[in-house]
């Protein structure tokens, strides 16, 4: 049995195998079902869905810097936000990055949503079209992130993606401070 991966987008990925210029085993997906397909992961490797466009990769293995009670915190508080849109989290080495989607679903639904009750005979029906066209049309922009500046106190120093032009990369906000600090959040 081939490694199938659905990303969020509900998009089917197989993983495949091929060689490079010097002979070596490469891994990659593709939403072909043609070729080489591999049936298992390779030793060392995960599965990797980048959160701005779902794309789909296979890399090494990555350390774990990140606790799961630190991941478990900043979901926490990315669910109580005031701003309703959908947030996606990353977690790469020593950085927790927050993800921002491109729409905002009330103001979609409030603008199109007679369109899709054209299209559908029941309100559970019509909900389930709007989630699978927002899905597929949702882009994630990094927005926030926590930088772990001190494994032993566990502190984090919050950083903010500025694009303005000739300034395109990570400001310093706040901190270092734990994560559970509520103003840390405030600044999304």
């Amino acid at each position: 049995m081939p490694v199938v991966y659905k990303n969020r987008k509900n998009k089917t990925y197989y993983l495949h195998q091929g060689k490079t210029k010097t002979g070596k085993s490469k891994y990659y997906f593709s939403m072909k079902k043609e070729g080489h397909l591999v049936n298992k992961i390779p030793e060392g490797y995960e599965i990797y869905e980048h959160p701005a466009n779902a794309q789909v990769f296979l890399r090494k293995k990555q350390p774990q810097l990140i606790t799961d009670l630190e991941k478990h915190v900043v979901n926490k508080h990315l669910k109580n936000l005031k701003i309703k849109r959908p947030y996606l989290m990353d977690v790469r080495g020593n950085i927790i990055t927050i993800f921002e989607s491109s729409h905002d679903p009330d103001e979609l639904k409030a603008s199109f949503g007679g369109i899709f009750d054209i299209f559908s005979r029941s309100p559970s029906e019509t909900e389930s079209l709007f989630q699978a066209i927002t899905t597929e049309a949702a882009h994630y922009t990094p927005v926030l992130r926590f930088k772990l500046v001190s494994e032993k106190d566990r502190a984090f120093r919050a950083e903010r993606y500025c694009c303005l032009g000739s300034i395109d990369h990570w400001i310093y906000l706040d901190g270092p401070e734990h994560l559970g600090k509520e103003s840390f959040f405030d600044l999304i």
